[in-house]
């Protein structure tokens, strides 16, 4: 008899805990019906009323820029020059910029720091330059460096012009900016001391880094080009 009592009490407590489940389901099924009941209204009043909504969003904050205006900050340079300005600058030129300019940072001859590196190979140590492995441990950047990695000259000038020298960015002027691009590329054995670099000149110049580059735009190209 009382295992009878026992089994009908849990019969009616696990038929109470079904019911609530089944509630507590329906429950839930109702507030998401209601949910997507008031975004779809929320979307058909916005799709209704948009052109009042879009004029009530306006902020009127900021002004239209003039051609002149956005001018001033279009100026990537691409690999292929898009971009490049008219003047020119010798590496002669470049290292009396660098020296006034540069070598604070840079270091006297491009490889000291504490900003990048310019010159030289990638990687800890260089028979050229023993001692680099002993300024990489203070200055970790010096590891690799701009003359070895970047795959392209118009980057360099890009850079420069954009970018440099560090404590009065786009200062200098489009000459000064190949001065010291084509003394760069002098530190790197590219260039001769004598030479002038301009916009024509600057695109013959194959860079290390190149070699060991891939171009994004170059494999879509040729995906695109294939039959």
């Amino acid at each position: 008899m009382v295992d009878r009592i026992r089994l009908t009490t849990l019969s009616t407590e696990s038929i109470s805990a079904v019911v609530l489940m089944r509630k507590s389901v329906c429950t839930t099924s109702l507030f998401r019906t209601l949910l997507l009941g008031l975004f779809l209204w929320g979307m058909q009043s916005t799709l209704l009323f948009a052109d009042g909504a879009a004029e009530w969003l306006m902020t009127d904050l900021g002004q239209p820029l003039s051609k002149a205006e956005i001018e001033r900050y279009e100026i990537t340079i691409f690999p292929d020059g898009t971009n490049l300005p008219d003047g020119q600058g010798a590496a002669a030129q470049g290292k009396v910029l660098y020296q006034n300019q540069c070598a604070m940072c840079h270091g006297k001859s491009g490889i000291e720091g504490p900003a990048a590196r310019l010159a030289g190979s990638d990687g800890w140590f260089s028979f050229e330059d023993p001692l680099r492995v002993l300024r990489i441990k203070e200055y970790p950047i010096l590891l690799i460096s701009v003359g070895s990695m970047w795959p392209y000259a118009t980057t360099i000038f890009d850079y420069i012009r954009r970018a440099m020298p560090h404590h009065a960015p786009k200062s200098l002027h489009n000459d000064e900016a190949y001065a010291l691009t084509a003394y760069i590329l002098y530190m790197n054995d590219q260039l001769e001391e004598s030479s002038t670099l301009d916009k024509q000149s600057i695109l013959e110049i194959t860079m290390p880094g190149k070699a060991r580059s891939v171009s994004a735009k170059e494999q879509i190209t040729n995906l695109v080009e294939q039959p």
